[in-house]
């Protein structure tokens, strides 16, 4: 071989050695809790499979225990699973473990604002605003539970058309969920035919659907390589200028009519908190923040609280015991003369049952958002160095034979007692738990309850095809889980 020909070989030779090297001193820094051996620059791409990483991580769990390491590329990501591990960490250790992941999908123009991305005196600021404003309950002259109650009886109004034929309710319960956000975020709510509100609905589809793609998930290992290649990736920045330019638009009309002394909204609300602290030159409430937390409670509200109660309106169809059950309840509590109300659920302790094994069994988010460590953690007798990315793995909850008799199957009777009394689970994390967790939990509850009482107060729910043919399992979308498409009949009562 000459010379031309070697000098090549030893090139890659010192390159991959070089690698190896750095590889190594990254991957032995701190105490790093066990996992598969990994690749340097691939990490351990080969050995996940990136299209259900939920499977993925029930394999490693069984292999390396309840918390274990695999790397995205270069990245260690430290996975909690199980109840405990994740109670101590996110709870009792809530500080440690109480920063944001950084969200590789974002592009600077969200990840930076808002409530779900953002670290420190930004995040508290914004999320303790966030809180108090769904909580008060103020806004406006009417409640956001006057808002629910009204959006629940529109949708009535329109299922009433289908005048018993067969429909997939997908699109009728997001309109509804959606607009409950509208209407607490813009003040108002939209007709369903509106272009405007179709077009927020679809840009809104189109960038959950990149967020839950496999391209997505590759660009969380690779993020500088994924900016450069081609792909579906590059979709989401402009659906989200999309979203963004919708809602700036919403806010300079607010702008126009605002009044400090009557807030109509979320967005009033904000106003005038940016007005109060305008003199403030490090003030958080800055029109960027204000967009990109309006975007976090679309996010967080209309996808996941529509696939709930499409979730549990498929069990209904699968276990018509369970409608009259539920039917039962809504007679005694709450009779056919007068909207459910939040409060009913206390005199209601089937349906509040059923409601929490729909979220257990549907396990909507396996994987809570991307966790980061604020600080040196020595934790389990692991240490793990400050930034390193937590992701807890809350599946392993929700599917638990510790904690639930029958994990794999719909049961109500996890959150009855043996007196038919509503139990609490305190291996129940749907909405994450500690720091974290999701601001939208009052406002997710108060919807599904409402809008599916609402639903069941109305009407008998009837299958297209015999009871015991139809699969309530969801559907694995990558990280997560969604229903399965279905048709229903609804039959006035």
């Amino acid at each position: 071989m000459g010379l031309l020909g070697v000098l090549p070989f030893l090139l890659v030779s010192c390159i991959t050695f070089l690698l190896i090297l750095i590889w190594r001193r990254d991957a032995t820094k701190g105490k790093l809790p066990p996992g598969p051996t990994p690749l340097p620059l691939l990490g351990n791409l080969l050995q996940l499979n990136i299209r259900d990483i939920i499977g993925s991580f029930n394999k490693l769990r069984k292999q390396y225990g309840p918390i274990f390491t695999v790397y995205k590329g270069s990245r260690p990501i430290v996975v909690l699973c199980g109840y405990e591990v994740i109670k101590e960490a996110l709870v009792d250790n809530a500080e440690t473990f109480g920063g944001r992941g950084q969200i590789q999908a974002l592009d600077d123009s969200l990840s930076k604002y808002g409530v779900v991305p953002t670290n420190g005196e930004r995040w508290r600021q914004l999320r303790r605003f966030s809180l108090l404003t769904l909580r008060n309950f103020g806004m406006g002259k009417r409640s956001i539970e006057e808002r629910i109650q009204e959006e629940a009886q529109f949708l009535v109004q329109v299922l009433q058309k289908t005048e018993g034929h067969p429909f997939d309710p997908t699109i009728h319960l997001s309109h509804a969920v959606s607009n409950v956000i509208c209407s607490i975020v813009f003040g108002n709510r939209f007709e369903y035919e509106d272009k405007n509100f179709i077009f927020l609905l679809d840009t809104i589809k189109k960038s959950f659907s990149v967020l839950l793609s496999t391209w997505v998930q590759i660009c969380n290992f690779f993020p500088s390589l994924m900016r450069i290649l081609p792909g579906p990736q590059h979709k989401l920045p402009r659906y989200m200028k999309k979203l963004i330019n919708f809602i700036s638009q919403r806010v300079k009309m607010h702008q126009d009519s605002f009044d400090p002394n009557c807030p109509r909204d979320f967005i009033d609300c904000f106003l005038a908190k940016m007005e109060q602290e305008k003199s403030n030159p490090a003030s958080e409430f800055i029109h960027e923040n204000l967009v990109a937390t309006v975007v976090d409670l679309f996010f967080a509200g209309t996808d996941t609280t529509g696939n709930t109660i499409l979730q549990g309106l498929v069990v209904l169809l699968r276990h018509p015991e369970m409608e009259a059950n539920i039917q039962e309840e809504i007679e005694r509590v709450i009779g056919r003369n007068r909207s459910p109300s939040y409060e009913d659920r206390n005199q209601m302790p089937y349906t509040e049952a059923f409601i929490n094994e729909i979220q257990r069994f549907l396990d909507l988010s396996p994987l809570a958002v991307p966790h980061l460590v604020t600080q040196e953690a020595h934790f389990r007798g692991f240490t793990i160095p400050k930034g390193t990315t937590i992701i807890p793995f809350l599946s392993s909850i929700m599917k638990s034979s510790q904690y639930y008799e029958t994990p794999r199957k719909f049961n109500p009777g996890h959150f009855l007692d043996e007196n038919g009394a509503f139990k609490k689970v305190d291996a129940f994390l749907p909405f994450g738990a500690g720091k974290r967790v999701c601001p939208g939990e009052g406002l997710a509850r108060m919807e599904i309850f409402v809008i599916l009482t609402t639903l069941l107060q109305n009407f008998h729910l009837k299958a297209s095809k015999q009871h015991e043919e139809i699969d309530i399992a969801p559907v694995v979308e990558s990280n997560g889980h969604v229903p399965r498409r279905y048709q229903l009949c609804v039959v006035p009562r």
